[in-house]
């Protein structure tokens, strides 16, 4: 969008900021500055008499409550990442005059600022003073901008008329000036310190679609963490159905804590502590600190270790964080597949795996419980920045909610006899299982129910829901199903809203 004016409003802040005029002069634009002071001297009885006039001379005095004592002006300060700042001048008597704010579209150094306003001020004291006359027709070379000395003024006082009515005779009016006004102050600039230019680069943007950590979030959205060398400032997030016609859906102002790792991270039992050999991870940029175990039980020092993928992510703890490096860590003392996650933990997260520390610098999306397991497209980038800038991350993802996913079924367990097989396990729960008071944890679904799969050679041939956590095999049941040698018993705990979550399995045979 572009501002339409016409010349003079573009030339009046030059105007009023160095003190010049521009004066139409025989069909030219003729600009003259006011420092630059060559005044007639009139003759009195060349000056015409007009009834418009109260006598030869007109004098006038504006009352001193109408003068601003304040002058205020906000401009655009030079050579400092166009910060815009404000200077302003005070009459040193000046205690209840009215304050005159103004601004201008101009590049000034404060120096340049504080020179102008105290000209303002100066010049809104002496004009004050007005006269007013009429010259007769034999005087039309002079003209607006023009100093003159008045006759009946023996103090030297200077004049400059501002406005020529042009009818039988002119009529002038003029504005009393002062020519030290116009001499430029001695003011030391301010150092402006200069920021060096850094240009956005693009951003790391992680979603975690994770299990429920305290059990007061949306259990359906995903989380997001992002991070950038150097860091640009405020993070914009925008998303859409398809890759346009995008909304801003969030501003992301922290920084995450996110690396890789440099050593592999092997299969452990979870829930337990973990002595084995340190986990090693190189972070974009942030700290990590050692806690004493008793914080973790508290849920310090969360972090998630993964493949960068939304859903595939390990939730553990670490105790130890030994500095080895800038931004290279040592983390030992582990307490593996915490929030259910020990269903996803692989023989080994390879180096080079994701590490995102889950702190206040993770950010919970504000995806609705509709737009679950839709595809979204999203742009991430800075928020200074439109989202069609290269530095902008295009990113398409789908995620499953799993807040809402159940978690594996435990203890699973096979009893036989007479060729009977019955299997009973232990279910979890997601949400207010850390109190030990109860008899069983809270359901945490709307009823209890079960996927059992029987799997023969990675086939499934019978597949049953169940509403208790025991379940039998009849012999009648695996004749119906040509199971005559080993098979895998595979159970689930079922959310009516999520559906199946991780399988607990048993081999037989």
């Amino acid at each position: 969008m572009h501002d339409v004016m016409n010349a003079r409003q573009a030339l009046q802040p030059l105007m009023l900021s160095y003190g010049f005029d521009a004066i139409e002069r025989d069909g030219l634009l003729v600009f003259r500055m006011r420092n630059v002071l060559s005044p007639v001297g009139l003759d009195p009885d060349l000056l015409a008499i007009s009834p418009d006039i109260d006598g030869t001379i007109e004098h006038r005095r504006e009352a001193e409550a109408e003068t601003s004592g304040r002058v205020r002006l906000r401009f655009v300060q030079s050579d400092a990442n166009h910060d815009v700042v404000a200077e302003e001048a005070v009459l040193p008597d000046d205690a209840t005059h009215a304050v005159s704010v103004n601004e201008m579209p101009l590049s000034l150094t404060r120096g340049e600022g504080r020179q102008t306003v105290e000209r303002w001020l100066s010049e809104s004291r002496v004009s004050r003073e007005t006269a007013r006359f009429a010259l007769p027709p034999s005087m039309l070379h002079l003209g607006a901008g023009d100093v003159v000395k008045l006759p009946d003024r023996q103090d030297g006082m200077l004049y400059r008329i501002d406005r020529l009515e042009q009818a039988e005779m002119q009529l002038a009016d003029l504005v009393r000036i002062e020519p030290g006004n116009y001499s430029p102050a001695e003011i030391a600039d301010d150092v402006v310190a200069e920021r060096p230019f850094t240009a956005p680069v693009p951003v790391l943007p992680v979603f975690l679609d994770l299990p429920l950590i305290t059990g007061g979030e949306a259990p359906h959205a995903p989380y997001l963490a992002v991070s950038a060398n150097p860091w640009p400032g405020n993070i914009a997030v925008y998303s859409a159905a398809q890759d346009e016609n995008y909304a801003l859906s969030e501003i992301i102002a922290g920084q995450a804590v996110i690396g890789f790792t440099e050593t592999p991270l092997w299969r452990a039992s979870p829930g337990v502590w973990d002595q084995s050999a340190p986990l090693r991870v190189n972070l974009i940029d942030g700290v990590l600190d050692t806690q004493p175990r008793s914080s973790l039980l508290n849920g310090a020092n969360l972090a998630a270790i993964g493949d960068g993928t939304p859903s595939n992510w390990e939730v553990f703890q670490f105790a130890e964080a030994d500095l080895q490096d800038v931004g290279v860590y040592n983390l030992s003392t582990h307490l593996r597949g915490q929030l259910g996650t020990d269903a996803l933990m692989p023989d080994v997260w390879p180096a080079g795996s994701y590490f995102v520390l889950l702190d206040s610098r993770v950010y919970q999306t504000g995806l609705t419980r509709g737009e679950r397991r839709l595809t979204k497209h999203y742009r991430i980038g800075p928020a200074t920045r439109g989202n069609d800038d290269p530095s902008y991350v295009h990113l398409i993802e789908t995620f499953e909610g799993n807040g809402l996913r159940p978690y594996r079924p435990v203890h699973l367990k096979r009893t036989g006899s007479g060729g009977e097989d019955s299997f009973t396990w232990i279910r979890r729960t997601r949400i207010d299982g850390d109190d030990w008071d109860g008899l069983d944890v809270p359901l945490a679904e709307e009823t209890e129910s079960y996927l059992i799969r029987v799997v023969v050679s990675g086939g499934v041939v019978r597949e049953e829901v169940s509403q208790t956590s025991h379940w039998s095999y009849t012999p009648a049941m695996k004749a119906a199903d040509g199971v005559v040698g080993p098979y895998e018993f595979r159970v689930a705990q079922v959310s009516a809203t999520y559906g199946p979550g991780p399988f607990a399995a048993l081999v037989v045979g």
